[in-house]
C-alpha cells in the first residue's frame, strides 16, 4: 500500500470524506501530505467551511444604510449614530460544552470576546442564550452548574457585563446542550478594523497566549455528532485564561487606535491556520510562515499541533508598513509574547515552513473555498403528523388559577434570576436595564443621549413543528423584545444549531429555517450582519440490544438583535408601575393552543399548528409600542411568548410586586385566550390620563388593541366573562412558583 493510498483510507481522520479527499489531490494537481490534509479537513469542516449551510444562506438580506459591515467579517457592526458603531455576533461551543460545560462556557465567551475587539470596538456587553435537558436530571444540572460556573468566571474576571440571554429546558437537549454567546462592542468608524493582510511584505505578527496542545482538533469536534466516545475528546476543549484576554484586548485596541495595523484577526476555530489563510483569501495574496518561530508552552509540539491548535487569548496582527517597531513596542509593553512568524507573499500560496523546510504548500483559495452541498430535505412524517393533529379532544382544565400557577414555574418560563444573579451585569457601569427586569438589555452610550438594546430569542417548539414560521417568529419576538425598551431594531447576528445536515429531515429544517429568518428580516428592516452555524448537534446512544438511537436537538435558530434608543431616559421596563395605570393588550387574542408551551407542560403534547405570523401587522405592533414609551404614554411593556397572555401579566406583576385586575372579553377556548402563544402581542401600561393619547398613537399607527383593565391590589385576577371564568392568584403564591425551580437546581 503507498502513503498516499493510506492517506486517502484515513480521510475521515482529517474530517473529509474520501471524496473530499479525491477532490483535494484534483485541485491541488498532487497527494497531499498529512499535514495538509488535515489543515483542509479543519477549513473544510462545516465549523470553518460552512459547506452545508452556506449555499442557504444566499436568501438572507445583508445590507441596509445601518449596515456599515456585513458579514464575513469577525462581527458584524451597524451604525447607531453620531459617527458610532456597535459591532455585535453570536457563536456557539455546544459540543465542548456538553463534555467540559466550565471550559467549554468560559472560553466560548473568551472567543466571541476576541471577535469584537478585532474589529476595533471595546467590549460591553454579552449575552448568552443557553439550551439544556430536563432540569430534573442529575445531569442537566451538572451541565447547567458547569456552564454558569464557566460564564461568570470569564465574564466576570474580564470586566464586560453579562446583561441577558435566555433559558429553555427540554429532553432533546439532554445529552448535547446548547451554549450560545452574544458579545457587543462599541467603535468610533473611523476605527473600523479588518482581518486582511494589506500588502506585499507585510509582516504577520502572534501576539498572545503561548500556544499549546488544548484545543487540538476542535473545529472538526465541532463538526460531528457526539457519541458515547466523546468524553475521550476533552482535549479538543481549550482552556481559557480572562486575564491574559484582558491584556490581548487592551493592546489590541489600543494598536487599532493609534493606526499601528493593517489588518486584526482572532485565532479562533482551526487556530492560526483559520486566521491566516481568511486573511490572505480576503487581501487576494498568499503567506510564507516559519512554524518554528510559534511560541509554545509545551515541548516537543510539532507542526500538526502548532498549526491546528486553539489554544486560547491568540491573536494575529498585520503591521503598517513602517510601523513594525512601533507596534511591536506597543505590545511588550502589555507584556504579551510577540513574535513575527511570516509575511506576506505575491503568490497565492499559503507556505508553512518549519526547520528550514516546506511541510505545506497548498492555495490559499483552495483552502477557503470548501465545497458546497445542496441536499434535498423532506420533512419529517412525524413531525408533520404531530403539526397537524387535530386539539379539539383536549380538555380544558377545570382549575385555570392551579395551570397558571403551574406554568409559572415550568423551567423555561420561571424566573432565572438565579441564575444572571451569579454574574456582574454592572460592571463598566453602562447597564441601565439589568437582565430580567425587561425584554431586553439596555445600555448606556456614554457622551450622548443614546442607548443599545440587545436580546437574544428562539422558541425550538415553533422551530420543530414549523421551520420556516418558528425561524421567522424568532426574528419577530427578538425585534418585539427590543420594542418593548423603546428600541428600534437594527439588525440580527443568528446562531443556526441543528443536527446532522446529511438526515434529510434536517436538512429539511435548516432549509426551511433560513428562508422564514430572511422573510422576517426583510419584513422588519433588519439585515443578517454574520452568525455562526452548529450542526450535528445530536448524540448517538447505545442501547441495551447494540443498537443505536440518535437523538437530535430540537432545531434552533438562535436570533441575535441589536437595537437603537434615540433617548435611552425614554425606556420601558416589564415591571407593573406604582400609581394608577391602566393595562392594554396591542395586538389580537389568541384563538388557539397549538404549539404553546401550555400543551407541553399541561397536557405532554407537543402538537398543533404553530400560530400563524402576519409580519406586517407585527411591524405595526412593533412600531406602535416604540411610538408609545417614546412618547411617555407607557412604562411597562411586555410581549406575550410562552405562556401566552395570562403569563405574560402575571410576569409584570411580580416584576413590579403589585396585582392587576383584567377582563379578556373574546370568543374561543379559555385556555386559548389565556395560554395561547399567539404573535404580534403586547401588554402595555398606559398611565391614568393618557389614555386618549395612547389610542390615539395606536390608531396612528394602525394596530389593534384591547383595553384589559387596570393595576393594583395584591392578586392576579383574570375574567372571561363569555366562559362565566375568573382566575385569581394571590401574588405571594405566584413568586414562589416563578422563583423556587432555577433557586432549587442552583442550590
Amino acid at each position: 500500500m503507498t502513503a498516499a493510498a493510506s492517506l486517502r483510507e484515513r480521510a475521515a481522520t482529517f474530517g473529509l470524506t474520501v471524496e473530499e479527499y479525491d477532490l483535494l489531490v484534483e485541485r491541488v494537481g498532487r497527494e497531499p501530505n498529512a499535514l495538509e490534509a488535515a489543515i483542509v479537513g479543519a477549513m473544510w469542516s462545516e465549523h470553518c467551511g460552512y459547506k452545508n449551510s452556506r449555499p442557504l444562506f444566499s436568501v438572507f438580506p445583508t445590507t441596509g444604510p445601518q449596515v456599515l459591515q456585513g458579514p464575513g467579517e469577525n462581527a458584524g457592526v451597524v451604525d447607531i449614530g453620531d459617527g458610532l458603531g456597535v459591532a455585535f455576533k453570536m457563536e456557539s461551543h455546544n459540543h465542548p460544552s456538553a463534555v467540559e460545560p466550565v471550559q467549554g462556557a468560559a472560553t466560548g465567551v473568551g472567543g466571541i470576546l476576541r471577535d469584537i475587539f478585532a474589529m476595533g470596538a471595546r467590549p460591553f456587553a454579552v449575552l448568552d442564550s443557553l439550551r439544556f435537558g430536563n432540569l430534573d436530571s442529575p445531569r442537566t444540572r451538572f451541565l447547567l452548574h458547569g456552564v454558569v460556573e464557566g460564564i461568570s468566571h470569564y465574564g466576570n474576571a474580564i470586566g464586560v457585563p453579562t446583561v441577558g440571554g435566555e433559558v429553555t429546558f427540554h429532553p432533546s437537549y439532554q445529552e448535547n446542550p446548547l451554549v450560545n454567546v452574544m458579545a457587543l462592542g462599541l467603535l468610533k468608524h473611523e476605527d473600523l478594523a479588518k482581518g486582511t493582510m494589506g500588502a506585499v511584505g507585510n509582516q504577520i505578527v502572534y501576539v498572545g497566549s503561548r500556544t499549546g496542545r488544548d484545543g487540538l482538533g476542535g473545529a472538526v469536534f465541532a463538526s460531528a455528532d457526539l457519541s458515547d466516545a466523546s468524553g475521550a475528546d476533552r482535549p479538543a476543549v481549550q482552556v481559557g485564561d480572562p486575564f491574559m484576554e484582558k491584556l490581548l484586548l487592551e493592546a489590541t485596541l489600543e494598536a487599532i487606535e493609534r493606526g499601528l495595523v493593517a489588518g486584526v484577526q482572532d485565532m479562533g476555530a482551526a487556530g492560526l491556520v483559520s486566521s491566516t489563510c481568511e486573511m490572505a483569501y480576503r487581501a487576494g495574496l498568499g503567506v510564507d510562515m516559519d512554524l518554528s518561530k510559534v511560541p509554545t508552552r509545551e515541548t516537543g509540539m510539532v507542526p500538526m499541533e502548532l498549526c491546528l491548535s486553539e489554544s486560547q487569548e491568540r491573536m494575529v496582527l498585520v503591521p503598517v508598513p513602517g510601523r513594525e517597531e512601533d507596534l511591536l513596542d506597543l505590545l511588550a509593553k502589555w507584556e504579551l509574547d510577540v513574535v513575527v512568524i511570516g509575511s506576506v507573499a505575491a503568490h497565492d500560496r499559503y507556505r508553512l515552513f518549519w526547520q528550514g523546510e516546506v511541510v505545506c504548500d497548498l492555495p490559499v483559495d483552495v483552502l477557503n473555498e470548501a465545497p458546497k452541498y445542496t441536499r434535498e430535505g423532506v420533512e419529517s412524517p412525524e413531525i408533520r403528523a404531530a403539526r397537524e393533529r387535530d386539539l379539539t379532544d383536549v380538555p380544558v382544565p377545570a382549575d385555570l388559577s392551579e395551570v397558571l400557577v403551574t406554568l409559572m414555574g415550568d423551567p423555561t418560563i420561571a424566573s432565572k434570576r438565579p441564575i444572571f444573579e451569579r454574574y456582574d451585569h454592572q460592571v463598566m457601569t453602562n447597564t441601565v436595564v439589568v437582565p430580567g427586569a425587561a425584554d431586553a438589555a439596555v445600555m448606556r452610550v456614554r457622551g450622548t443621549t443614546k442607548g443599545v438594546a440587545a436580546t437574544s430569542d428562539c422558541n425550538p417548539r415553533f422551530v420543530y413543528l414549523d421551520p420556516f414560521v418558528g425561524a421567522a417568529a424568532a426574528v419577530a419576538e427578538a425585534a418585539r423584545n427590543l420594542a418593548c425598551v423603546g428600541a428600534t431594531p437594527l439588525a440580527i447576528t443568528d446562531n443556526l444549531n441543528f443536527g446532522n445536515p446529511h438526515r434529510p429531515e434536517v436538512y429539511y429544517q435548516l432549509q426551511q429555517a433560513t428562508r422564514g429568518i430572511a422573510e422576517a428580516c426583510r419584513a422588519l428592516n433588519t439585515p443578517v450582519t454574520g452568525g455562526n452555524v452548529s450542526l450535528y448537534n445530536q448524540y448517538n446512544e447505545r442501547q441495551p440490544d447494540g443498537s443505536v438511537r440518535t437523538v437530535a436537538i430540537h432545531p434552533t435558530p438562535t436570533i441575535g438583535m441589536v437595537g437603537v434608543l434615540p433617548d435611552v431616559e425614554r425606556r420601558a421596563t416589564l415591571a407593573l408601575p406604582e400609581g394608577q395605570h391602566v393595562l392594554y393588550l396591542v395586538g389580537d387574542h389568541a384563538a388557539d393552543v397549538g404549539a404553546s408551551q401550555y400543551l407541553e407542560t399541561v397536557h405532554g403534547l407537543e402538537a398543533g399548528r404553530v400560530p400563524a405570523l402576519d409580519l406586517a401587522l407585527e411591524k405595526r405592533v412593533q412600531d406602535a409600542v416604540i411610538a408609545l414609551i417614546r412618547a411617555g404614554h407607557a412604562r411597562a411593556a411586555h410581549d406575550c411568548s410562552e405562556g401566552g397572555l395570562a403569563v405574560t401579566l402575571a410576569e409584570m406583576a411580580v416584576a413590579g410586586g403589585l396585582g392587576l385586575t383584567v377582563k379578556v372579553d373574546a370568543a374561543g377556548r379559555a385556555d386559548a385566550l389565556l395560554f395561547g402563544e399567539a404573535h404580534s402581542r403586547i401588554v402595555v401600561a398606559v398611565p391614568v390620563g393618557h389614555e386618549e393619547a395612547a389610542e390615539a398613537l395606536l390608531h396612528e399607527h394602525g394596530a389593534p388593541f384591547h383595553l384589559l383593565g387596570f393595576v393594583g391590589g395584591e392578586e392576579v385576577a383574570i375574567s372571561l366573562p363569555r366562559h362565566d371564568l375568573h382566575l385569581s392568584v394571590p401574588l405571594p403564591r405566584l413568586q414562589d412558583a416563578f422563583t423556587r425551580p432555577l433557586r432549587e437546581a442552583l442550590a
